[in-house]
């Protein structure tokens, strides 16, 4: 049976293009230095086997090592442009965190405060992670006040909690996914699961923020946790 195409997905091309207005906007220079990086590796490739004698060899590998290096700069310059463009929006940790590959869970926004200040939840094999968009001296509270309702309901889980932003103490987001995966690996697979339902009970008492998620926007994903 032949799958259903969704009409509203972009084909591959189209989103290879969406992406690269995306890093135009953000970087002007983006495109020319994915151009030019792709270029310069065929050409110390080609020159290569000029010199060796391997000239028809050299240029076929030196076609593909082109495309590879190319495809991994574009990657790279989506991946900041897309954090600049999320950057300052409210839920931008939230977007940054469903990005991550794994066995992650991630609950936005489990609490929220009437300056719009945010916390949310991501479950893993570290334990259980609290992640705050805001300054410091408003998120501390909420922070403190979410770890203590956690833990009664994961006894003995290891919880972390971790600002996201720009002031003193806190983590940027573009190096939330890094700081993240470089957690230790505290808990299994099965126990895993189990803290995801344990946390299943914990009340959701808290509104939405007013402010607009960021929605429709793929985060590059970031690599495995080994």
């Amino acid at each position: 049976m032949a799958k259903s195409v969704d009409p509203e997905k972009p084909g591959r091309i189209k989103q290879l293009r969406m992406i690269a207005q995306i890093i135009k906007q953000a970087n002007p220079k983006g495109m020319p230095i994915v151009f030019l990086s792709a270029v310069g590796t065929l050409a110390v490739i080609v020159v290569i086997g000029l010199v060796t004698d391997y000239l028809w060899y050299s240029v076929f590998l030196g076609i593909l090592a082109a495309l590879t290096v190319g495809l991994v700069v574009f990657g790279q310059l989506a991946q900041r442009a897309q954090y600049s463009i999320l950057d300052g929006q409210t839920g931008a940790a939230a977007a940054v965190l469903q990005g991550m590959r794994g066995n992650w869970q991630v609950t936005p926004a489990i609490a929220v405060n009437r300056d719009q200040d945010l916390i949310h939840m991501v479950v893993g094999h570290p334990g259980v992670i609290l992640v705050s968009e805001g300054p410091g001296n408003r998120v501390a509270r909420m922070l403190a006040a979410e770890k203590k309702r956690v833990a009664r309901v994961v006894l003995g889980v290891e919880i972390y909690d971790i600002q996201c932003g720009d002031g003193e103490g806190q983590v940027p987001l573009g190096k939330l996914q890094r700081h993240i995966m470089k957690l230790p690996r505290n808990l299994k697979k099965p126990s895993v699961n189990e803290v995801k339902d344990r946390l299943r009970s914990l009340p959701k008492n808290v509104p939405m923020p007013k402010g607009p998620m960021p929605k429709g926007m793929r985060m590059p994903r970031g690599p495995k946790m080994r």
